[in-house]
């Protein structure tokens, strides 16, 4: 990953990412008692920015905490802080905690004032290489907490699982309960069975993906599609595997656990999905965010 851009937004204030610093104290350091949200900019833009921040509200709403900024109050931050990283393509990343107290105690303090740190990146170019290609996963068994709905900071877990598929030259982490496909340990995941393609229903057991929800759009009437259960039979057998995230778009997996997915590069129906997440992104300059 390319390293992020130099100005960040820290309780109130734009300054150097390298300069900014927060209190050990601080709850999201002590406890991970944040939240946070990524979305991308194309050529300076927000993209899908009433979505994402609808789902950090609720990822707020659901740790008991009230979002510190309106929608609004969001837009022109955020959009002050792409302008100073020079605008182009990158993706912001968001963080509220629930603040600081001095001291360290389990249950919410009674009067706090939330933290707020945000920053920005180069967008993962989608290179020829990963186009001909694809990228490898394995399959994790699932030991997250019960509550992966909320896009909390709490991410050991996904970090383990993430560390053990770099640890197999893969990519990607699939995470898989009592024989059900989730997600990946970043992405949302979609598998295509003879011209079908499926992911699973949202749940306590998944992320709602803002990306996905897209994805579900530009097949919706142009490529079959359902919301349902996926086995790990189904996703071992399938002819096409994809993830998506926020930064990455849509993107081919072509081995899982050092097997080949269906013919071992990118299939067609991916293809088709690209082309139209390409043609959105062009449209995005001539609209506005939303």
């Amino acid at each position: 990953m390319a390293e992020p851009l130099p100005t960040c937004y820290l309780n109130g204030t734009y300054q150097p990412l390298r300069d900014a610093r927060i209190s050990p104290l601080d709850r999201g350091f002590l406890f991970a008692d944040s939240a946070y949200e990524v979305l991308p900019a194309f050529k300076g833009k927000m993209f899908r920015f009433q979505e994402h921040f609808d789902r950090l509200a609720r990822s707020l709403g659901e740790i008991r905490m009230s979002s510190p900024h309106t929608h609004e109050e969001w837009r022109a931050l955020l959009t002050q802080l792409i302008a100073r990283n020079g605008g182009g393509d990158m993706y912001v990343y968001v963080q509220v905690t629930r603040g600081m107290e001095y001291g360290r105690n389990h249950a919410f303090p009674a009067q706090v004032t939330p933290g707020v740190f945000a920053m920005a990146a180069p967008l993962p170019p989608l290179t020829d290489a990963l186009r001909a290609n694809g990228l490898s996963a394995i399959t994790v068994e699932d030991f997250r907490w019960g509550r992966c709905d909320i896009k909390s900071t709490a991410l050991l877990a996904n970090v383990l699982m993430k560390q053990r598929a770099a640890d197999a030259g893969a990519e990607e982490a699939i995470i898989v309960r009592d024989g059900d496909v989730l997600e990946g340990s970043s992405t949302s995941i979609f598998v295509v069975t003879d011209g079908q393609i499926a992911t699973p229903p949202n749940s306590s057991r998944i992320l709602p993906g803002t990306t996905r929800d897209v994805a579900l759009e530009l097949a919706d009437g142009a490529m079959p599609v359902t919301v349902r259960r996926i086995g790990i039979d189904e996703l071992r057998a399938a002819d096409e595997v994809w993830i998506s995230a926020s930064t990455r778009d849509v993107l081919p997996v072509t081995r899982i656990d050092g097997r080949p997915v269906g013919s071992g590069k990118p299939g067609p129906l991916w293809k088709r999905m690209n082309e139209s997440f390409d043609t959105l992104r062009a449209r995005l300059v001539d609209t506005p965010v939303l």
